[in-house]
């Protein structure tokens, strides 16, 4: 008996090569001088008239043929499809990550919908926010969101001075120059906060998300594997539509 998976790789091929028969089927049927005879003789009037020889033309293509052919190509098809989709219905398999199954007898079905899901996912945990790795951060329970260590960093403000060049004499008075000297008026206190995940966190999440991916490839290879019946629908319905 055939394994299933081996039915689903000779499905494409099957599809394929329906394809072409209908394709080359559908072009002799657009030529109406294939399906088209004729035969005719001459009769001269009298003795003495010119003999000339008969005339014919074979019909090439005949509908009937046309559609046994088609029924025959079809039925493979028919088939093939029918044993895939029956073997579908029977074929499960457990979902195992690190010797614990997360999952009993998952139909192929849900298996292939969960490859689709895990894909999408894996996706979305590469894009997710990770701490700017420059910063420490530890863990706030009051706002539940990581924080960096309190940073103090002085708060100056620009005063004038006077800087005298040259005194005051009794012809010319006193040179001054004003400068800007930035005196220390205060101090910020500035803690960062951040609703972001450690990247360990984000390579955790991915690891299980690749686990799981893996495992449900497995579990598909496995529920694949599983013997099936060939089935035999296609005459039965061609039977029925061209009998």
């Amino acid at each position: 008996m055939p394994k299933l998976n081996q039915i689903i790789a000779v499905e494409k091929g099957v599809k394929s090569k329906v394809q072409q028969d209908l394709t080359a089927v559908r072009r002799r049927l657009d030529k109406p001088a294939l399906l088209a005879g004729i035969a005719r003789t001459y009769q001269p009037k009298d003795e003495e008239g010119e003999e000339l020889p008969p005339e014919a033309t074979r019909v090439q293509v005949k509908a009937e043929d046309v559609l046994r052919d088609t029924a025959e190509s079809l039925t493979r098809l028919f088939d093939v499809t029918a044993t895939k989709d029956w073997a579908n219905r029977e074929s499960r398999a457990d979902i195992t990550v690190d010797g614990r199954t997360l999952l009993t007898d998952v139909p192929v079905s849900y298996l292939l919908f969960l490859e689709k899901q895990l894909t999408e996912l894996a996706a979305f945990v590469r894009k997710l926010p990770v701490l700017d790795a420059a910063e420490s951060w530890s863990l706030d329970p009051s706002t539940d969101s990581w924080k960096t260590e309190a940073v103090r960093t002085v708060r100056t403000k620009k005063v004038p001075r006077n800087h005298v060049k040259a005194e005051a004499t009794e012809q010319h008075p006193a040179q001054v120059e004003v400068y800007y000297e930035d005196i220390p008026v205060g101090q910020w206190t500035t803690v960062k906060f951040s609703g972001a995940l450690p990247a360990r966190r984000v390579n955790e999440l991915l690891d299980r998300v690749e686990k799981l991916q893996q495992a449900v490839k497995f579990a598909r290879e496995e529920a694949n594997g599983v013997e099936v019946a060939d089935q035999r629908v296609g005459d039965v319905v061609f039977g029925y539509l061209f009998g």
